[in-house]
């Protein structure tokens, strides 16, 4: 496009010279997408056309500059003063985390008229020029249910207009961190990818409760389940299953059943079901009758040896 040093800025945008500064931004957003380094790596031909937008649209999208430009043609850099700004100039692509950021950053600088020397540096203690580095990871916290931590799950994120899909392995625990692999943002002109960091949050159960990787549970069960001992129906993860409670077993106490725990690395845990004593909303007559009849019968004193022991 360039004759003789010359180019037709409106030409290298595509946009007529009539153009608002609003398509002249449109047309340098999606030119610029297209023709990005990295978009298309190796390619020196997309590199120079690469330049040639970002000329053009410094030009363009300055009203003093546009009106030289538009009043001398060719001859608009003598009557400035000053060059292009472009040629010549190395962007420091490596201070963006992804192009958007670039993109909303050159848009910002180009429209205020300051062109590209707000491109700021950093330096060291003994005032040494260098490159901060860029930080590419995207950092993510991601909230799934106890029973796709317990079984393992697989979701779909986008990242910088990407979709990765991401498997989360059975039995992750609230707080586990995942890592993807080069699958964060990308720095411009480099060629580097930083990675994915997931902390996942795991969402609560009615029933099943973690402390740490131990599965703990309350097991509902009645006065004569305990006092006469009882087989009992109870729930586990991977459904219902046959529970034999003791004799005289005490309110409070654990069962624990091994294997029906949590997904560990290659084996399951334990689980531990704790009796809860659960007490009828309301009695028969015929129940209140016979622990009456219990009551005036039975020998046993609860408090007895508590009383004797409490003496002082």
């Amino acid at each position: 496009m360039a004759v003789g040093g010359y180019r037709d800025y409106f030409k290298v945008l595509g946009v007529e010279r009539k153009a608002s500064l609003d398509e002249i931004k449109n047309a340098f957003r999606r030119l610029a997408r297209k023709f990005h380094p990295d978009v298309n790596p190796g390619d020196q031909d997309a590199e120079e056309r690469f330049k040639e937008i970002n000329e053009a649209y410094e030009v363009l999208s300055d009203p003093l500059k546009k009106r030289k430009y538009e009043q001398f043609g060719k001859y608009w850099n003598q009557s400035t003063g000053v060059g292009s700004g472009l040629d010549g100039f190395d962007i420091d692509f490596g201070r963006y985390t992804n192009f958007d950021d670039f993109v909303k950053d050159l848009l910002g600088r180009f429209v205020s008229g300051r062109g590209m020397e707000g491109f700021s540096q950093s330096y060291n203690s003994s005032g040494t020029q260098y490159r901060r580095p860029a930080n590419l990871d995207v950092h993510i916290t991601l909230k799934i249910s106890f029973a796709e931590a317990f079984a393992g799950t697989q979701r779909s994120l986008f990242v910088n207009d990407e979709q990765v899909e991401v498997r989360i392995p059975r039995g992750v625990v609230n707080g586990t961190r995942l890592r993807v692999k080069e699958k964060g943002n990308l720095q411009p002109g480099k060629g580097r990818r930083g990675n994915i960091l997931i902390n996942l949050e795991v969402g609560n159960h009615k029933v099943w409760q973690l402390d740490g990787v131990q599965l703990k549970a309350e097991l509902p069960v009645s006065y004569d389940e305990l006092l006469l001992g009882s087989i009992v129906t109870a729930m586990t993860p991977d459904g219902e299953t046959q529970l034999t409670i003791p004799p005289r077993t005490l309110p409070g106490s654990s069962l624990r059943l091994k294997g029906k725990g949590w997904p560990l690395k290659n084996s399951r845990g334990d689980l531990i079901l704790a009796l809860s004593l659960r007490f009828p909303a309301s009695l028969s007559s015929t129940e209140i009758a016979l622990f009456n009849k219990l009551k005036e019968t039975s020998l046993f004193d609860p408090r007895k040896e508590w009383i004797n022991s409490a003496r002082l």
